[in-house]
Order: C-alpha cells, then structure tokens, then sequence
C-alpha cells in the first residue's frame, strides 16, 4: 500500500512539475495580458468607490422583483454572498486543475486570459452605466438614515485610490447597474460551458447562477433591473470577444498526437501491417481486394482471371 501511494505522489509530482514549467512558458508570453486585466479590476473597484460619494439615499423605487420575492432580512444577506464565494472558489479550482489532474483540457494562463478580457468589457459598459445615472441604493446600508449611505468629502486622493478595502467593496453604494456579482457569474458559467467536461457541472452552474439572481434580489443588494441587464449584457459581450478572441488549442487532441504509441498500439499497428504483406497491399486498407492465385500468378478481379484463361486457350 505505502510502495503504490509513493508511486503515485512521485507521478503526481512529475505532473505538477511539468505543468508548472509549460504554464510558466505560457506566462512569459502572455503577462501583459494578465497584468492588464488585473489593473482593470482595480480601475473597475475605483470606480465604484468613487460613485459611492456621488450616491444620494431616498425612498426605495418600485420594483416587481421586491413584489415577488421575500425579503431575507439583513441578517439572512450572507446567503448571497456565501454562494457567490462558492461559486468564485469552484471555478478558480477549476482552472487550476491541469496540475494535478491527468485529464485536462485547458492552459490556466490561457484561460484567465479569456476570462479577464471577458470581465473587463463587461465592467467597461457597467461603469459607463452607473456612472449615468446613480439610483438609491436598496441595500440596508444604502438607505436613508444609515452613516454608510454617503460618504464624506476625501481629504486627500490616497484615500480614493486605496478604495477601503475590503470594507469600501462590501458596504458600496450607487454601482447599481448592473450587478457585478452576476458578472462575475455568468463569465464563469459561460467559460466552464464552453471549456468544461462534464455536463452535470454545466447544467448546476446554470441552475447555481439562476439562484443566486434570486438571491441578490431577495437580499434587496440590487434592483431586478441590475440583475436582467446582466443576464443579456454579459451574454452579448463574450459572444462578440469570444468570437473575436484566437480558439485556445485543445490539449485533449495535442496529447492524442503527441504521446508516444503505448505497447498495445504498437503490436496493433505491426498485425495490420503483416496482414498488408500477406494481402499483398502495401496502400490503402480501404484497397483490400480479394486476391485469387491462378497459375502460380496472384490476380485482383475476375477480369484478370478472364484474361488469363484466354491466353491458354482455355
């Protein structure tokens, strides 16, 4: 037992090791991308920082959503939050797993690469949007008569750039439409359909993403509006930069080609090529005619024996 789990940890470590030296390569050549779509995040928490101090509290508007669905509480609001943490730490599993499992389909640089080009443009159209126009927050700590609804005048620009994290993430105000948690969502949901392999995972990320709009809803984070725009907008902008995007390659069918043939493939091959030499059939498999020897000569069709027969006067 101790010999096959030595065995295995010694496989395991080789794979790590090799996968760690091919996604480094592939780092060397991408970071710019990368680096890229992690300052962006930072642009995008900026921003949404920076509206919080234009947010002005009032009366919650009319919402069809609040009508159907509800209300958790304040003290149920971690519901949301907890499946969006699930959610965020599945998928970054996810795409890390070509280091340790066998099976695996993706480079993790090359996809973060996607997924960072996809939020990015998602956040670019969302700041534009709530920049636009600021609603009243309906979230607890948005409403009139809370201490966090406004903020006060900054007394020096490093206290914006810093943006108070994690407290200033949390307990934001006005970055309403449309909702980042569902960017966030429905971007891993979108690259796992596209680039997961089993469909069980894809059908309860769907149906994990459906919930946790309910969720956002119920827990009065965001208006309804702020969840619909998400589900079209997002949905339209991977399908154009996925379109525009190179396909990553497939590492399922680069391994089928590259691998070196296993001793099984290798006497399957010498059979069928001994069966070619007895065939006399050096070509195609496809050219497998049935041979017939007539006079110590070997012939193809029935023409050819037609014609041999003629000759000796048959």
């Amino acid at each position: 037992m101790s010999f096959y789990i030595g065995r295995e940890a010694s496989k395991l470590w080789k794979r790590i090791c090799a996968e760690t030296t091919t996604e480094i390569n592939l780092l060397a050549e991408n970071w710019k991308y990368l680096l890229a779509g992690l300052v962006c995040q930072y642009i995008h928490g900026l921003a949404a920082r920076g509206v919080h101090y234009l947010h002005r509290p009032g009366p919650t508007l009319q919402d069809v959503g609040f009508f159907l669905l509800p209300e958790l509480g304040q003290d149920k609001a971690y519901i949301s939050e907890t499946l969006f943490a699930m959610i965020f730490i599945s998928f970054v599993s996810w795409t890390f797993h070509p280091f340790i499992l066998k099976n695996r389909k993706i480079y993790t640089v090359l996809i973060w690469c996607r997924v960072l080009a996809f939020l990015v443009g998602s956040q670019v159209l969302r700041i534009i949007t709530f920049y636009s126009t600021q609603l009243p927050g309906p979230n607890y700590h948005c409403r009139e008569g809370s201490k966090l609804a406004t903020l006060p005048r900054p007394d020096s620009v490093l206290e914006v750039l810093l943006i108070n994290f994690p407290r200033g993430v949390v307990y934001g105000c006005g970055d309403l439409i449309f909702s980042s948690h569902m960017i966030f969502t429905l971007v891993f949901v979108l690259t796992y359909q596209k680039y997961g392999t089993r469909r069980s995972l894809k059908q309860l990320g769907w149906l994990l993403a459906v919930v946790q709009s309910l969720l956002i809803v119920a827990s009065r984070k965001h208006y309804t509006v702020d969840v619909v725009v998400a589900w079209y907008t997002v949905n339209l902008v991977v399908f154009f930069i996925d379109k525009k995007l190179p396909e990553l390659p497939d590492r399922s069918i680069a391994a089928a080609t590259l691998l070196p043939l296993s001793t099984k493939d290798k006497d399957s091959r010498t059979k069928e090529e001994n069966h070619k030499l007895l065939n006399g059939n050096f070509g195609d498999p496809v050219d497998w005619r049935q041979r017939t020897q007539v006079n110590g000569k070997i012939m193809e069709d029935g023409n050819t024996l037609h014609a041999d027969f003629a000759m000796n006067g048959a």
